[in-house]
């Protein structure tokens, strides 16, 4: 075999060579010290134990950044369970039932910082179809709010529910969440959360906190149903 027909040795020659060969830099200490690297900071070289220095605390850093958002994530999360509670503990609270509607309408509004909040009940029992919040749906509305599988999130398309707030121009996203006394029953009424901030409401948000506001909404005013 010539010089020329033997392969040239490339750098993943060299790299295999030396995972291969761990005692290569203690037979060759000093060729260790000397290696030089390009540090990210600027384009000066840097040695191997500072390069090393840097990439952990750069590891570090990302692991900080990481614990700080955990952090954050878990006090909006506890945040968020306290206002919870203090809503669902108003409804636990009131004992006139005809007052619950407008109980569960002020309380999301004040607890949640929704601007926005409205109401609409059908089905009631005849000592509550008097009421503002069991009147001005209509059969269309009701027909929508039985389609909904889930709470409806996005803009406002200017859908009849929309109409139910004091303000529904304002209204730029909406959350509309059916009523059902248990899972599968008819719906018997519609949530309506509005903002107008366009990106309070949006159509790819989870919607699993919106659901539980309607499972205890809808629990609490089963009581206005015929049993």
């Amino acid at each position: 075999m010539t010089a020329a027909s033997i392969p040239p040795i490339t750098e993943d020659d060299i790299a295999n060579y030396l995972l291969n060969t761990p005692d290569f830099f203690e037979r060759h200490a000093t060729v260790l010290a000397a290696v030089q690297l390009t540090s990210p900071h600027g384009n000066r070289a840097v040695g191997l134990q500072e390069r090393q220095a840097e990439l952990l605390r750069e590891k570090i850093k990302g692991l900080e950044l990481k614990a700080a958002e955990m952090i954050r994530h878990g006090q909006e999360n506890s945040a968020i369970a306290d206002r919870l509670q203090r809503w669902t503990l108003q409804l636990l609270w009131t004992r006139d039932t005809r007052e619950l509607p407008e109980v569960v309408v002020r309380e999301i509004s004040s607890q949640f910082g929704v601007p926005q909040v409205a109401i609409r009940l059908w089905g009631v029992l005849p000592d509550f179809a008097g009421e503002a919040y069991a009147q001005g749906a209509s059969e269309d509305a009701q027909t929508f709010a039985a389609s909904l599988s889930k709470p409806y999130c996005g803009a406002n398309p200017g859908l009849e529910a929309a109409q139910w707030l004091v303000q529904p121009q304002a209204a730029q996203s909406l959350a509309l969440i059916p009523l059902r006394a248990e899972a599968g029953a008819p719906v018997f009424g519609l949530l309506v959360l509005a903002s107008d901030d366009p990106g309070r409401f949006v159509a790819h948000m989870g919607t699993e906190f919106l659901e539980r506001i309607g499972e205890l909404t809808s629990a609490s005013l089963s009581r206005l149903l015929p049993a």
